[in-house]
């Protein structure tokens, strides 16, 4: 019989994390992690469950979610202004 995997809460974190974000499909993402499809959208719905508790927390997480999607965008913004700035000379 196999050994079930056990993984890190914060493995599974970034897992959802990354689910959330992506271009990609779910099955996409799990394949790219090596994960089963089920254990990837458990580990979503489990996650969503916990943030909709209140109205407010999953409000609070919604907008932590919209608020590093926003940095990100803005870092890489940041970047191509300066190699655009640098080639530009």
């Amino acid at each position: 019989m196999a050994k079930k995997k056990r993984f890190t809460a914060e493995f599974k974190a970034q897992a959802v994390k990354l689910a959330r974000e992506s271009e990609s499909t779910l099955s996409d993402v799990a394949r790219d992690l090596g994960l089963p499809l089920s254990t990837l959208h458990q580990w979503v719905k489990k996650a969503e469950k916990r943030e909709a508790s209140t109205p407010e927390q999953g409000e609070v997480a919604r907008l932590r979610r919209e608020n590093e999607q926003l940095r990100m965008e803005r870092d890489f913004l940041k970047k191509a202004a300066a190699f655009f700035a640098k080639h530009q000379q």
